[in-house]
């Protein structure tokens, strides 16, 4: 018989590394039990990176990329299961999201995760869920954000306008007004661009904390062309990434030699600017941030200051900001496994409701 126990696994546009949890959900329940964190290989994430802008052999280098990352899914999913000596049969079924390296919303829109389910699969005996978003796209919504539906779920507070930020290496917002959900779009580029301008200059994969950001100056004049771009006033729904937001976008917009750490700072001004722009109509009495930029200190006081409300950890809300994402995906899992609409016409447009996912059995 089924049990109550999904898998939730989610590697984003940051492309480091894969977030997996271990689930206790129902239509009345919803727990953590466990969490696992699994490098990507060096070598793998710059194949993904490399296929995550148009080049050649793409379909060759495109099916190898897959299997691979199906095999190492296996393994965070081997992994997660010992640490609470939980056997796979027990579990019901995982949500695997994939890397995305793709997306293309619009007509005739598509949005390509890569991570073999077939593989996945065998490799564990358990079944899988995945290609979440193309369904809602055929149906004419954007594919994304998905996670709003599950934000709602764990979030919402009578009483209270809430907005839920998603700082990934893209940014999305939740507008719960108590329990309900009213929209939800991507905000722009998350942490994308900061990450890339940091290993470009200090050859880390990140700016721990925003401390190299907090030493520099924002430059006025670039962010406002930045904030140009015609994404940022664009009404919802819409979604985006790396296609848009990337090392060329950048460049085309420097006309001027700054100090790196001015750059840098104008990076994480551009981003919780954004968000707070995208935010004004809603008004949100308070904003919860889950993502990799939920650690990064400056960038939520700079979305503070910005928004003059509560900025909180997801974590003060019920969940860690680290595993909300992939907790959104054992819980879509499990809405396919029950057969629930897992989308929202409301946040990405398509024209109904729809049960997301497709089932690979071992």
């Amino acid at each position: 018989m089924p049990s109550d126990l999904y898998i939730g696994l989610m590697t984003g546009t940051s492309v480091d590394g894969i977030d997996a949890v271990l689930v206790d959900v129902g239509s009345d329940h919803f727990s953590l039990v466990a969490t696992h964190s699994h490098a990507l290989p060096e070598a793998l994430s710059k194949d993904i990176l490399t296929l995550c802008q148009p080049g050649e052999s793409e379909l060759d280098a495109a099916g190898k990329v897959s299997r691979q990352l199906g095999r190492i899914y296996a393994e965070a999913c081997g992994e997660l299961l010992a640490k609470t000596n939980t056997e796979a049969h027990l579990v019901t079924a995982i949500g695997c999201h994939g890397q995305t390296v793709r997306h293309r919303p619009g007509p005739d829109g598509f949005s390509v995760q890569l991570g073999c389910p077939d593989t996945l699969a065998c490799a564990t005996g358990i079944p899988v869920v995945s290609n979440f978003r193309n369904k809602d796209m055929v149906l004419g919504g954007q594919g994304a954000p998905l996670v709003p539906p599950f934000h709602l779920r764990l979030f919402g507070a009578a009483g209270e306008r809430r907005a839920v930020v998603n700082i990934g290496g893209m940014a999305n917002a939740s507008l719960l007004d108590g329990d309900t959900l009213v929209g939800g779009f991507d905000t722009g580029p998350g942490n994308v661009l900061m990450d890339l301008w940091t290993q470009l200059h200090r050859g880390d994969n990140y700016d721990a904390n925003g401390a190299w950001a907090a030493s520099g100056k924002i430059n006025k004049p670039l962010l406002k062309r930045l904030l140009r771009d015609p994404y940022f006033q664009q009404p919802p729904p819409k979604s985006t990434g790396r296609e848009r937001f990337n090392r060329q976008w950048l460049t085309q917009h420097l006309k001027e030699d700054l100090p790196a750490e001015n750059l840098q700072a104008t990076l994480a001004e551009l981003t919780a600017r954004s968000i707070a722009d995208s935010l004004t109509g809603f008004q949100p009495q308070r904003i919860l941030v889950c993502g990799g930029g939920a650690h990064n200190t400056y960038l939520l006081g700079r979305l503070q200051d910005c928004c003059d409300v509560p900025v909180e950890s997801t974590e003060l809300a019920g969940l860690h900001p680290d595993w909300v994402e992939a907790a959104a995906f054992a819980w879509l899992a499990w809405a396919r496994w029950e057969e629930k609409p897992g989308n929202a016409p409301v946040v990405t447009g398509a024209a109904r409701e729809a049960i997301l996912g497709q089932v690979t059995l071992p």
